[in-house]
C-alpha cells in the first residue's frame, strides 16, 4: 500500500460528506438571501474538511493509545494500530490538519469577527477531545451530541454567518438535518463496533443502551431530517420547494432494513449513509435557491 493511500484511508473519506453537506446548505441559504460570498464559502468548506480530517487522524491515534482497535476490529484498518503509520507521525499529521484549518479560520474571522474565532477554536478543541484527554467525548457517550451540534447548526449557521454576517432562524433550523444525518453515520459505526467498544470500555450510546436503541436512533435520525424541510416550508409561509429534499432520504429504506435485520453487513451502510447526506444536502441547497 502506497503512503498516499495509507493517509487517504486514515482520513476516513467515507465520513467527509458530514463536512461538505452543511457548507452546501449554509451557502444555499446565503445565496437565497442575496448574501453569497464565494471566498468565504470556499474557506468554510476547506476549514470544515480540514477539521474533519484532523479529528479522524486524532481518533486514529487516540483509539490506538486506548487499545480500542486492538482486537477483532470489524471496520476499516486503522493506520496507527496496523503499524502503517507511527504514533508520532499521526500526531504530526493531526497538528498539521488543525493548523491548516486555523489558517482558513483566520480569513473567516475577518468576515465574522470574534464569534467565528471562538467557534473555530471550540471545534478544533472538541475534535481533539473526541478520543483524547481524561474524559474523551466518544468514550463517555457524548459523541452523538457533539456531532449533532457541530456538524449541524454550528456548521450550517457558521457558513451562513461568514457570508451574510448575521444569523437567521432558518439557518439554525436547517442545520438540524445534516446534523441528524451525521449522527446516523456515527450510529452505524457504533452499532458495528458495539461488542469491541464494550470490551474496551468505550461507553457510546450503543454500548450504554444496547443495539436495539442504536437501531432506532439510526431510524430516528432519518425521520428527524425528513421533518426539517417540512418545518422550514411551513416557516416560510408554505412557499418554495425545500420539502423536496425529504425525498432524497428514500434510499435510506434498504439501509434501515440492513441495520435492523443484518447486523453483520454494516460496513457498506456507513459509506452509503454518508452518500445520502450529500445527496440530501445537494437537493436541499438547489431547492432552497430555486
Amino acid at each position: 500500500m502506497t503512503s498516499l493511500k495509507i493517509w487517504w484511508q486514515a482520513a476516513r473519506p467515507k465520513t467527509l460528506g458530514a463536512a461538505v453537506g452543511p457548507v452546501l446548505i449554509g451557502t444555499a441559504l446565503a445565496a437565497h438571501d442575496g448574501a453569497s460570498h464565494a471566498p468565504a464559502a470556499l474557506a468554510a468548506l476547506a476549514g470544515a474538511l480540514l477539521i474533519q480530517v484532523g479529528t479522524n487522524f486524532c481518533n486514529d491515534y487516540g483509539d490506538f493509545v486506548r487499545g480500542a482497535d486492538a482486537n477483532g476490529r470489524k471496520g476499516p484498518v486503522r493506520a496507527t494500530q496496523a503499524g502503517l503509520v507511527t504514533p508520532r507521525a499521526m500526531i504530526m499529521a493531526t497538528m498539521l490538519a488543525f493548523f491548516a484549518a486555523a489558517l482558513c479560520g483566520l480569513y473567516l474571522v475577518t468576515r465574522g469577527g470574534w464569534p467565528i474565532a471562538i467557534t473555530g477554536a471550540i471545534c478544533i478543541l472538541c475534535g481533539i477531545l473526541y478520543t483524547s484527554g481524561p474524559w474523551p467525548l466518544a468514550y463517555v457517550g457524548l459523541g452523538d451530541l457533539f456531532v449533532l451540534i457541530f456538524f449541524g447548526p454550528v456548521a450550517v449557521g457558521g457558513t451562513y454567518f461568514v457570508q451574510a454576517r448575521h444569523l437567521t432562524a432558518p439557518a439554525v433550523l436547517a442545520g438540524l438535518a445534516p446534523g441528524l444525518l451525521s449522527v446516523a453515520i456515527l450510529t452505524v459505526n457504533n452499532l458495528r463496533d458495539i461488542e469491541q467498544d464494550r470490551l474496551n470500555k468505550k461507553r457510546t450510546l450503543a454500548v450504554r443502551f444496547g443495539a436495539a436503541f442504536a437501531r432506532w436512533e439510526y431510524a430516528a435520525c432519518f425521520a428527524g431530517a425528513a421533518l426539517v424541510p417540512l418545518a422550514l416550508w411551513i416557516l416560510r409561509g408554505c412557499t418554495g420547494w425545500v420539502w423536496f429534499a425529504s425525498f432524497a432520504l428514500l434510499p435510506a429504506l434498504p439501509l434501515l432494513q440492513i441495520v435492523f435485520q443484518h447486523p453483520d453487513r454494516l460496513n457498506p451502510v456507513l459509506g452509503k449513509t454518508s452518500g445520502i447526506l450529500l445527496l440530501y444536502s445537494a437537493i436541499f441547497a438547489c431547492s432552497w435557491v430555486l
